[in-house]
């Protein structure tokens, strides 16, 4: 007899897909944006942006060739709105790490929830439950105080707020506008998730097109490549890996739903934070314990409150992911 049943199954394999590309992900941007390349850093985030979102959209064409779709009659400005301020959003989030390190720009990414629900509600039209806003604050809680653990411990200077926080917040208020255009789409045209995700990376690569050959970074980028060639293998596999875990998250919520796959994508960056403090041998200390206990605290409670209330209307998955 089967331990576990087929539906079970496809799951956890579903999940550990979404943490296995995206850890590779993170492992990937880190390595790229902060790593070192005979004295040299990679400092082309409109063009890494860029590869993204063109294998992102070549993805979703692919995609879009399974099956009968409806036509998409979304206005073209949505659209424009949503891939600009998306793409700002990952552009910040990729420069941010010119300044900060991986696990602070992850906990960063992980107060994003807040100007989600908040921008959701003032331009998205959405509402919340106020138990909502209590569960996902414990999560954003928990983190917090996970990774601002040795800060303070590391040399007696204070931590300051420069640029690569900066970027940070304006990322996550980019993010907070994406959701809400998204959640008026959804609202007045319920396009598919497949055409959604097509025609965000395609206006995204078709303004980052403009913008790399306008600012001049595309000869930049072309440049560092030539000089340093064993980066495009970097950027190829982040590519494929951000691609590879939008395509499961996509699988994730068409069969079980936003709720479940919200939880698998914030227990991964947790994981992913958690797999990176051992791996650099750091010891877990008081407060980092508590901050576990609050992330899945928050977790817990909101799969048994949202248990019951049936599924909410399908929606693309929230693709920035992870990162």
């Amino acid at each position: 007899m089967s331990i576990l049943s087929r539906n079970e199954f496809r799951f956890m394999f579903y999940a550990g897909c979404i943490f296995i590309c995206y850890f590779m992900y993170g492992m990937l941007q880190e390595k790229i944006t902060r790593g070192k390349y005979d004295g040299e850093k990679f400092t082309c985030a409109l063009a890494l942006v860029l590869v993204q979102c063109m294998v992102n959209y070549l993805f979703a064409r692919v995609l879009m060739f399974s099956g009968n779709h409806e036509v998409d009659n979304t206005r073209i400005m949505y659209y424009f709105a949503s891939a600009f301020t998306y793409l700002l959003g990952m552009v910040s989030s990729n420069m941010a790490l010119q300044w900060v390190n991986y696990p602070t720009q992850v906990v960063g990414k992980a107060a994003k929830p807040i100007p989600v629900m908040v921008l959701g509600v003032l331009l998205g039209r959405k509402s919340y439950p106020l138990k909502k806003y209590f569960f996902i604050l414990l999560i954003v809680i928990g983190v917090v105080l996970f990774m601002f653990k040795e800060q303070a411990k590391k040399g007696g200077n204070p931590q300051r707020f420069g640029i690569g926080e900066v970027l940070l917040l304006l990322s996550l208020t980019m993010d907070g506008l994406t959701g809400a255009v998204q959640e008026r789409i959804k609202a007045e045209y319920s396009p598919s998730g497949y055409s959604m995700m097509l025609n965000t990376n395609w206006w995204s690569s078709l303004i980052l097109s403009i913008g790399v050959v306008l600012s001049g970074e595309l000869f930049k980028f072309f440049a560092f490549v030539s000089q340093h060639p064993e980066i495009l293998l970097y950027i190829t596999g982040l590519a494929l890996c951000g691609a590879l875990g939008q395509l499961f998250i996509f699988f994730m919520v068409s069969k079980y739903g936003p709720l479940p796959c919200s939880v698998v994508t914030t227990t991964r960056k947790f994981f992913t934070v958690l797999a990176s403090v051992i791996v650099f041998g750091n010891v877990l200390m008081m407060r980092q314990w508590i901050g576990a206990i609050l992330v899945f605290s928050g977790l817990f409670l909101d799969i048994i409150y949202s248990k019951g209330k049936g599924q909410p209307p399908k929606r693309v998955a929230e693709r920035r992911q992870s990162h």
